[in-house]
């Protein structure tokens, strides 16, 4: 995992849905971790080019978003282009 702590955005309001709230609901310290990095830039399972976009959507105001493996479970984190909320969803629930 390389994090590039230089660099951070605002999460907005945070949202998780009930998919995902099923997932991390025993675990605080996931939930924060999954924020964290998503927060501090590491986009989790995502491709490289997926990646770029990423860094390219900081510099332009465009939505974000990573992908986490939670206890065998994907999680995705899109954070609105307006950074004025971040949603912690599974996959099916997009």
């Amino acid at each position: 995992m390389s994090t590039d702590t230089t660099k951070s955005f605002d999460l907005g309001r945070v949202l998780v849905t009930m998919g995902a709230r099923d997932i991390l609901q025993d675990s605080l310290a996931k939930l924060s971790e999954v924020l964290n990095r998503h927060k501090n830039c590491d986009w989790g399972d995502i491709d490289l080019e997926d990646k770029a976009l990423n860094d390219t959507a900081l510099k332009f105001g465009a939505r974000v978003l990573s992908s986490y493996t939670v206890d065998g479970h994907k999680l995705w984190v899109i954070t609105e282009a307006d950074r004025s909320s971040t949603t912690i969803l599974l996959p099916s629930e997009y």
